[in-house]
């Protein structure tokens, strides 16, 4: 796991090595344990080293081909390496070291773009092909790993975090209004962009060409998506539990390979216990990391947000070695700082759990295994796809559905909001940017259990890879891998063609709830029963019943009511305050009434508080 940076002089200029190296080390937390620089001519490539296979400087990078043909900068693991090794030792490929590291060079020497779709795992890389003169980047299926780029008409720049580009004396920092938009609709971006202004992301499944011949005019296309599409192969209930049982075992297994220790986050959760079960078989003394809440002040369903009880039963299960942090009112304030730094785009919503779960794995681990991407690929969200039940027709599915997805500020207000700057960006049509995702989606929905499928895809694309990107800024900001076992490339497969009524239990029984509402999960689950039903199965295996058979619990603290009560004066004083950054952009007096509802109890505000908070700390950041 690792840092990649690059810099491209489009019209052929030597590159600027004193700015490559600062790019490179503006990311020095993501690969503290080496370094190294490559140039030549117009190209150039940066590493910034977090040794996980094969600790030897012979896996150290840039790393090229014996005869220097081709250049690899890599960011990722790719955990069927052996595998793909062994093939190409049989065809007379010859290795240098041990590392999956030079696999995929190889790989990539050997079958070209056709490896892409060969490798199981996490990945953002770039490679030199000098014979060719071409320049290819790629990031995983899923979007474990990120890769953003930016360009104007002299150079190209790419980098693991968009940090890097403020070494670069061209890079220009402007925002991104009509982005910020975006993010006040969805507390997301759907369109691969960022809130600085023309720098991009490279989507999941990706990958971007340059050649040399005609480098202005590089390409970008899709080499891999998401089907839901049902499977035409017939299989009763009971085969489907065998094979997941399987795959799912298979999976945490692949993931366990490492030359460091590997340990696991353990929420109260089914899904990371399972992984915890299942991971302890093979690791002696698992180390194991829980972040509880503190709720002496906290009353109603947030006390169930501390789950440390849970954790430490499956710790005791499974005799991990296990560590706890309690977080209390004010340690969002104290790490808020650290946290937009890290995060750099506005994305998703209360985070900062996650940023103290890495801090502490960070002071016993390199690696962690997280839990995350069930609940996307098994329908772990029901309450969510009740407009695929109702719709009649695809425009009534898109338009109940996005209503649904507008989570911060719904759009009667948001020209309101963003009054200061609405000519800025008041030809952004956030529907037609929702609508967009599925454009791609080869599914023509009918029936209800089709528009689930369509749902899953949009959540698979949108939430999930904004889940994605966030655990990866928050944990290698303190030099953690964090590993998901959920996206192996066999598990995914498999589960997107297990059937809509082996992961819900009665679809007709959806129930429409507020994504705002607190007790939404557990309304819901107490009145259907419903939701992962094929994986809650199979996976009672390894846990307790009452862990299988519980709600879904998000994981987040309960600022809800500290807004209103022990941080009540933190909000104000950042919120509450006309010379506050964010109203050079958004409208004081609308701002003041949203938070307001909340602070009086009228209406729960939390998740734009949240984000009216990461704004106010981004500005100040980086601007």
């Amino acid at each position: 796991m690792c840092a990649i940076v690059g810099i491209v002089n489009l019209k052929g200029k030597k590159i600027n090595k004193n700015a490559l190296i600062d790019m490179t080390d503006s990311l020095s937390h993501r690969g503290p344990d080496g370094k190294g620089v490559y140039v030549d001519k117009f190209l150039g490539l940066g590493h910034r080293r977090l040794a996980i296979i094969d600790l030897s400087d012979k896996a150290s990078q840039p790393m090229q081909t014996e005869n220097k043909d081709f250049v690899l900068v890599y960011n990722g693991e790719i955990y069927n390496f052996i595998n793909l090794r062994k093939k190409l030792e049989k065809d007379g490929v010859r290795f240098f070291s041990n590392s999956d590291t030079e696999v995929l060079l190889k790989a990539f020497k050997v079958w070209g773009l056709e490896s892409l779709g060969m490798f199981d795992g996490m990945f953002a890389f770039a490679i030199w092909d000098k014979r060719k003169q071409t320049l290819t980047l790629a990031r995983d299926r899923y979007g474990i790993k990120p890769l953003y780029w930016w360009k104007n008409s002299e150079v190209f720049l790419f980098a693991s975090e968009i940090k890097a580009f403020l070494k670069h004396p061209q890079f220009l920092k402007e925002i991104d209004l009509e982005v910020l938009y975006e993010y006040f609709t969805f507390q997301n971006t759907f369109t691969y962009k960022t809130v600085f202004k023309n720098v991009r992301i490279l989507p999941p499944g990706h990958f971007l060409q340059i050649d040399f011949s005609r480098p202005q005019e590089f390409k970008i296309k899709k080499y891999w998506d998401f089907d839901f599409s049902q499977n035409s192969k017939v299989k009763n209930s009971e085969e489907y539990e065998e094979e997941l049982d399987r795959l799912f075992k298979r999976a945490v297994k692949r993931q366990l390979i490492a030359d460091v220790e590997v340990g696991s986050f353990l929420s109260g959760g089914i899904d990371s216990a399972s992984v915890v079960a299942i991971a302890s078989k093979y690791l002696k003394n698992l180390k194991t990391f829980c972040i509880g809440f503190d709720t002496s002040s906290v009353s109603g369903l947030e006390v169930s947000f501390d789950e440390r009880k849970k954790a430490e039963h499956i710790s005791y299960l499974y005799q991990t070695e296990h560590y706890e942090m309690v977080l209390k009112s004010g340690d969002l304030q104290r790490c808020l700082s650290d946290l937009v730094w890290a995060l750099e785009d506005l994305r998703l919503g209360q985070s900062y759990p996650n940023f103290y779960a890495s801090k502490l794995a960070s002071k016993f681990v390199k690696v962690c295994l997280s839990g995350a991407g069930g609940d996307e690929l098994f329908a772990g969200y029901p309450w969510r796809y009740y407009t695929a039940i109702r719709a009649k027709n695809f425009d009534e599915y898109i338009d109940g559905y996005y209503k649904y997805w507008q989570r911060l500020v719904p759009n009667r207000i948001l020209q309101r909001l963003f009054s200061p700057v609405w000519n800025r960006v008041k030809n952004v049509w956030t529907e037609d940017i929702f609508k967009s995702v599925l454009n791609s989606h080869n599914l023509v929905p009918e029936t209800p259990q089709e528009y689930i499928n369509q749902s899953l895809y949009f959540e698979a694309k949108t939430f999930l890879h904004g889940l994605l990107v966030v655990e990866d800024k928050l944990s290698m900001i303190h030099s953690l891998e964090v590993r998901v076992p959920f996206l192996d490339n066999d598990l995914v497969d498999f589960a997107m063609k297990v059937p809509v009524k082996l992961k819900l239990r009665n679809i007709t029984r959806i129930l429409r709830i507020d994504e705002d509402e607190l007790a939404k999960r557990e309304r819901y689950f107490q009145r259907t029963h419903d939701g992962k039903v094929i994986l809650r199965k199979v996976l009672s295996k390894y846990v307790p019943k009452k862990i299988s058979q519980q709600f879904k619990q998000g994981f987040t603290g309960p600022d809800a009511t500290w807004f209103r009560g022990e941080s009540i004066e933190y909000v104000k004083r950042r919120l509450l305050n006309k010379k506050a950054k964010v109203y050079n952009y958004l409208d004081y007096a609308t701002a003041k009434e949203l938070i307001l509802q909340h602070l009086k109890g009228e209406y729960n505000r939390r998740l734009f508080i949240w984000s009216m908070l990461c704004f106010e700390e981004w500005l100040r950041k980086f601007f």
